[in-house]
């Protein structure tokens, strides 16, 4: 029973390596094809030595360019965070004109009060 166990605990253990070593990989090819600064020889070059030294040359590959890769993939995130924001403030925000005549809207039909009112125009104007 405990040769079993121990098996078994060896094929996760090797899955798991497998696994990490394949999101290892597609990180760097993806970081190779979104570098614009290196040339398409080296990024041939990385390419073959991934395809016939690949443990090697993904260890290289993260020792030597792993700080330009994590520069890369932040720039990427930023970029992807403001274009959300950029489509969420298009999609559900009005302008400030609009929010201050619906605060004055419901300010002259009396159901905010004139505190009420000054702070939805400030929070428009913010």
């Amino acid at each position: 029973m405990w040769g079993n166990f121990w098996d078994i605990i060896w094929i996760f253990f090797w899955s798991f390596a497998f696994i990490a070593y394949l999101m290892a990989l597609f990180a760097i090819i993806g970081d190779l094809f979104r570098d614009h600064k290196l040339s398409g020889w080296w990024k041939a070059v990385w390419i073959i030595f991934l395809l016939f030294v690949p443990f090697l040359t993904a260890l290289v590959y993260l020792i030597a360019r792993g700080q330009g890769m994590a520069e890369r993939q932040l720039k990427d995130v930023r970029a992807a965070q403001q274009a959300n924001d950029a489509y969420i403030k298009q999609v559900a925000g009005s302008s400030a004109a609009d929010e201050i005549a619906k605060a004055k809207a419901l300010h002259t039909a009396g159901s905010i009060t004139d505190e009420e009112y000054a702070a939805l125009k400030a929070k428009a104007l913010a």
